[in-house]
C-alpha cells in the first residue's frame, strides 16, 4: 500500500502544468520527441525500454539480448485515474514496438530435412544449411493497432498488482530458408500477454513466478517519472503453431517442421515472458509546448 500511495503522488505531478522555456526537446526529454501530443487528449508520453529477460515458447527460450522499445502516448480511460488504466496512441512514427531481432539459440543447426518432405524441397533445405544459414532470428511485433494491442497501467506496475503490460504481438522467425513471411501468432491470432510486476497464478505445469515495480525515480522536476529496473512476468500465455514458413508454395511443408523444433501450438502453461528494464512516463504538455 505504501508503496502504490508513493506511485500515486509521484505519478500526478505530472498533471500539474509544465514550464515551457525551452525551445526543443533536449535531455531526458528526447526520447519522447515521437509522442502524439497533436491528439490533445494525451496526456502521457510513454517511452519503455526492455533490456534483458527472455521469452520462452514451446521448448524454445529466446535470450532479450537487443533492446527493445515500446514508445507513444496514452489517455486515461478514467479521469478520475489519471495513473491507472490508460488507451495507448502510437507514435508519430509509426513504430510503437521496435522489431528488434533476437538471435534463437542453436537455430537450425543439427535439424535435418524430414524424410516425407518431396525430393525438391529437400534438397533446397539441404542446400540452405551446407551453405551455413542456420542462424534464427525472432522478432516480437505488435499484432495490430496500439489502441487495441497495447494496454498500459502505470499504477499497477509502480503497485505490482495487476497487469501492467498488455500485448497483443505475433513473432517472427527470420532464416534464409524460411523466408520473410514466417510467424507465430498473427493480427487474427495473436500471443496475448498479461505482463505484471506481481505474482503470476499460470496452469501446470508453470509455477508462479514473482514480478517487481522497480523503484520510482522523478527527473525534470517531477515532470517525467521514472519506474526504474522493473520486471514484468507472464506465464499464462498460450501460442499458436507456425504459419507462412517457406513461403506460398512451402508453407505445408515447412509449418509443420517448425512446429516441432519450437514445440508449437504451445498450451497455456507452458510459455513464459520476462522483460526487465525502465520506463519513462512524461508529461504531454511539456513536450506539446516544446516539440
Amino acid at each position: 500500500m505504501k508503496r502504490l500511495i508513493l506511485a500515486v503522488a509521484a505519478l500526478a505531478v505530472m498533471l500539474v502544468p509544465a514550464s515551457s522555456a525551452n525551445a526543443e526537446l533536449t535531455g531526458e526529454w528526447a526520447r519522447f520527441s515521437k509522442c502524439p501530443t497533436e491528439n490533445t487528449s494525451v496526456l502521457l508520453c510513454v517511452y519503455a525500454e526492455s533490456t534483458s529477460g527472455s521469452f520462452t515458447v514451446g521448448n524454445k527460450t529466446v535470450p532479450l539480448v537487443n533492446p527493445v522499445i515500446l514508445k507513444g502516448g496514452s489517455i486515461p480511460v478514467n479521469i478520475a485515474e489519471p495513473i491507472g488504466a490508460q488507451t495507448f496512441v502510437a507514435p508519430t512514427d509509426g513504430v510503437t514496438l521496435s522489431k528488434t531481432p533476437q538471435p534463437v539459440p542453436g537455430g537450425l543447426l543439427g535439424v535435418t530435412a524430414p524424410s516425407w518432405w518431396p525430393q525438391l524441397l529437400k534438397d533446397l533445405f539441404n542446400e540452405t544449411i551446407n551453405n551455413g544459414f542456420t542462424g534464427i532470428t525472432s522478432t516480437v511485433e505488435l499484432a495490430g493497432p496500439a489502441s487495441t494491442a497495447v494496454k498500459l497501467n502505470p499504477n499497477a506496475v509502480a503497485s505490482e498488482n495487476g497487469v501492467g503490460l498488455g500485448l497483443n504481438v505475433k513473432i517472427k522467425l527470420d532464416n534464409p530458408f524460411l523466408g520473410s513471411s514466417c510467424y507465430i501468432g498473427s493480427n487474427s491470432n495473436p500471443v496475448k500477454l498479461n505482463l505484471t510486476s506481481g505474482t503470476t497464478s499460470p496452469p501446470p505445469p508453470n509455477t508462479p513466478i514473482k514480478g517487481s515495480g522497480g523503484f520510482i525515480e522523478q527527473l525534470e522536476g517531477g515532470s517525467i517519472i521514472l519506474l526504474k529496473n522493473n520486471k514484468l512476468v507472464d506465464n499464462s500465455f498460450s501460442a499458436p503453431g507456425a504459419s507462412g514458413c517457406g513461403g506460398f508454395l512451402f508453407s505445408w511443408a515447412v509449418d509443420p517442421l517448425v512446429d516441432s523444433i519450437l514445440g508449437t501450438p504451445s498450451a497455456a502453461g507452458r510459455n513464459t515472458a520476462i522483460l526487465q528494464g525502465n520506463n519513462y512516463l512524461g508529461d504531454a504538455s511539456y513536450v506539446r509546448a516544446n516539440k
